[in-house]
């Protein structure tokens, strides 16, 4: 998974745990919703700039939307 698609896992997911809208989270980030649907796909890159609006909005660090997600590996 690329770092792209990590971003775009953990975006989705924490805008999803807040019961948050995409035109919801784009206001408050101050981005387009359009924009904040292509981050949400993977199709786009985020500036840090962008990041720190969506943290903020989100009220996390922003190093919680680059967060690779744990591995589950599997048990012998």
């Amino acid at each position: 998974m690329d770092l792209r698609e990590v971003f775009a896992t953990n975006l989705r997911r924490l805008r999803q745990a807040k019961r948050l809208s995409q035109d919801d989270l784009a206001y408050d980030a101050e981005v387009s919703r359009s924009y904040l649907s292509q981050l949400e796909k993977g199709v786009f890159f985020a500036s840090l700039r962008i990041v720190g609006r969506l943290a903020d909005a989100l009220g996390v660090e922003p190093a919680e939307l680059l967060r690779l997600p744990q591995k589950t590996g599997r048990r012998k």
